[in-house]
């Protein structure tokens, strides 16, 4: 007997290989798996702008960087002793706004070299409702604790939302016709919207995959990460303690489902190797003898090497580089 109901994929193997440049944007799942992705020693960029939600600001920032338009510091806002812009994420929030503008600035210029020589961009859906900053009417991607007086808030029809994304695709086909983007709907529950609401927006979301899947059926699919987390693991075990966001377990399950999804053997093989290799990375010896640690890095250096020699696209790899170092 089956005690449990699995969620079948559709095959899509070979569709991300391991020397591929890969672009995620979007919800937490986006942070996720392109972590994931990362210790695997894929060469992936996640949320160039920082973790977005709704389709409204997720189609704004990829049109942006596929202009490459740079941030000019008129849409600024000081606020809280920080420089803020309705754009990004608070982690590019600073003192001096010459240097939030830099390092915005920084991220789009790479994001937009990444998206043009990306086999896959990764959209990850959140939340239908957005928030319209009074003053100009523009969706807001963050907040940034201004006063909710400042916002309306709604919850988007779905047909606002697939024709923003559609005129957002239909320019990337244009940017990098070779392309192929990966649709998903976020499995986290925004709960302050309350349950109603989110479920709502959900389904929307998931009505707005599907269409845009069918208008662009040689450049768009669907991966059913809400549906697993869902169906498959609908358990509160498989929840982190605020059971709202996924466990390690359910992310970890997730991972697997994609890269059988989405990976060949071989590249298979690439990720797992490198997953291995990340974790020696990261290990920090439990000792002070200097001699020990040498070794340990001398060793480190050596299973390095050898990785290099037969995967030399990941010499650019930030940690493999502070190893050779």
């Amino acid at each position: 007997m089956e005690f449990r109901t699995s969620i079948k994929t559709s095959e899509n193997r070979g569709m991300i290989s391991h020397s591929d440049v890969v672009v995620m944007m979007g919800s937490c799942f986006s942070d996720n798996i392109g972590a994931r992705m990362r210790h695997a020693m894929f060469n992936v960029d996640i949320n160039p702008f920082g973790t977005l939600y709704n389709p409204f600001s997720i189609a704004t920032s990829i049109e942006r960087i596929i202009d490459c338009e740079p941030v000019d510091g008129s849409h600024m806002f000081q606020s809280g002793g920080v420089w803020n812009s309705f754009l990004f994420h608070s982690k590019f929030s600073r003192v001096d706004k010459m240097r939030a503008m830099e390092m915005m600035n920084e991220r789009i210029t790479a994001a937009h070299e990444h998206l043009r020589q990306a086999r896959a961009l990764i959209i990850t859906l959140g939340t239908a409702v957005v928030y319209r900053l009074k003053s100009t009417g523009k969706v807001v991607s963050n907040c940034h604790k201004v006063p909710q007086h400042e916002f309306v808030r709604k919850t988007e029809s779905i047909e606002a939302m697939t024709e923003v994304l559609d005129h957002s695709l239909t320019r990337l086909r244009e940017f990098n016709p070779d392309i192929k983007v990966i649709i998903t709907v976020s499995p986290i529950r925004h709960v302050a919207d309350g349950l109603e609401t989110n479920m709502l927006s959900k389904a929307s979301l998931r009505v707005v995959a599907s269409t845009l899947a069918g208008r662009f059926k040689d450049m768009v699919s669907y991966f059913p990460a809400f549906e697993i987390m869902l169906d498959d693991l609908r358990d509160y075990r498989f929840y982190a303690a605020d059971m709202v966001h996924p466990s390690e377990t359910a992310i970890e399950y997730i991972w697997q489902t994609f890269q059988a999804t989405y990976f060949d053997d071989r590249t298979a093989q690439a990720a797992a190797r490198c997953e291995r290799v990340y974790k020696r990375l990261m290990h920090r010896p439990m000792t002070d003898n200097r001699e020990a640690i040498e070794r340990f890095n001398a060793d480190t250096r050596t299973v390095v090497g050898n990785l290099l020699r037969e995967y030399p696209y990941i010499a650019n790899i930030s940690e493999i580089r502070n190893i050779l170092d």
